[in-house]
């Protein structure tokens, strides 16, 4: 059999946490900022395409669609 792998010195790993800690913090903040802007242009379509901003469509009236 094997033997166990050595465990490893937690020093060794330090400049690993330290080097990927701001892409991690970048990427919650990016995300945030995205996250903003695409709420924001849902609202901004909404907006667009709201019924009162679109118009009047002549619909026949039902008297008319007996004849």
């Amino acid at each position: 059999m094997s033997s166990p792998p050595a465990p490893r010195d937690p020093a060794q790993y330090q400049w690993l946490l330290s080097a990927l800690t701001p892409p991690f913090l970048g990427s919650l903040l990016g995300g945030d900022a995205i996250l903003a802007g695409l709420v924001e242009m849902g609202q901004a379509s909404e907006e667009i395409f709201r019924g009162d901003r679109l118009p009047m469509l002549p619909f026949p009236s039902p008297s008319q669609d007996n004849n």
